[in-house]
């Protein structure tokens, strides 16, 4: 069955594809074999190295707080950068120069400079210009970095995403008298949504994992970084490496599962019922631009 990424593969390719297929599961079981036997030649496959894992002290005293830290700065950052992004999108959009140009700049000045930095600047801002005391300091530096470069890149989404709607969209709106705020808000952005759902996950993805750089830099007490104490008490740096990995692999494909059932269940919702509109229901839309089209008239069709 063909699609708009590939066709078919005819007899002979459908021969090689599948003889590549074999050739690089090969080729990784050899790999993995490999990489297997050198762990065991320099002892890393010992019970002892992997046993701190099976006991609560490890999880409650290193793994379990990091996490929990982890998952409190990408909430926050996800929290306040979504609804900034879509706010800096839309402004973006904007028929007015004086909203869509400092948007416009504000947008790619933050998304051009890399989250490390800018969770370097705000730690340092916090530091010399504000109260905020040393062991919240690091936590408001990685949230702050986070927000202002992944608001910046959710707006693109959201720009591009409003703008991949049909034209038709707009243009029926305005027919039946909406205003530009309202055909943005009740029409094209709860369409757009569901396009826009996919690269909003992987973006949320990408909030999660770099929370470990403000473990490496500046201090935050995240997964990664309490992962570096656990490892130094109980000499096991590649088995805490795995771990925290397996962990990282399960709270991502929980968030990318749970993205993929609400983009069902949207699609879903936003089927037509094959319902008429009359009078009152457009009345009820928007009762001004009807109450004018069929006052007047003493009727009309849509």
């Amino acid at each position: 069955m063909s699609s708009v990424l590939y066709d078919t593969p005819g007899p002979g390719a459908g021969k090689r594809n599948a003889l590549l297929s074999v050739v690089f599961v090969v080729l990784l079981a050899l790999v993995v074999w490999f990489v297997w036997l050198k762990l065991d030649d320099k002892g890393q496959l010992k019970w002892s190295l992997w046993q701190p894992f099976t006991t609560s002290e490890a999880w409650s005293t290193y793994l379990l707080p990091g996490l929990g830290n982890t998952l409190k700065a990408a909430a926050l950052a996800m929290v306040i950068a979504l609804p900034l992004g879509a706010v800096f999108g839309i402004a973006r959009m904007s028929d007015h120069r004086w909203v869509r140009v400092p948007a416009g700049v504000v947008v790619e000045f933050f998304r051009s400079i890399p989250v490390l930095l800018l969770m370097l600047f705000a730690n340092e801002f916090y530091a010399r210009s504000t109260g905020v005391t040393s062991e919240d300091r690091p936590l408001y530096a990685v949230v702050t970095g986070l927000v202002l470069y992944n608001a910046s890149v959710l707006a693109e989404v959201v720009r591009a995403g409003i703008l991949a709607l049909p034209r038709g969209q707009t243009e029926a709106a305005y027919a039946i008298g909406l205003r530009k705020g309202q055909t943005m808000t009740g029409i094209l952005l709860p369409q757009a949504v569901t396009a826009m759902l996919p690269a909003i996950v992987s973006q949320l993805v990408v909030i999660v994992k770099d929370t470990a750089l403000g473990g490496v830099m500046i201090g935050f007490p995240e997964l990664l970084n309490t992962r570096s104490t656990l490892a130094a008490n109980y000499a096991n740096v590649i088995q805490s490496f795995v771990v925290v990995a397996i962990i990282f692999i399960v709270v991502n494909f929980v968030l990318t599962s749970f993205a993929s059932w609400l983009e069902r269940r949207l699609r879903r919702s936003k089927r037509s019922t094959g319902a008429v509109l009359g009078a009152e229901d457009m009345e009820e839309l928007n009762p001004a631009a009807v109450g004018g089209t069929f006052g007047a008239g003493g009727g009309g069709t849509i």
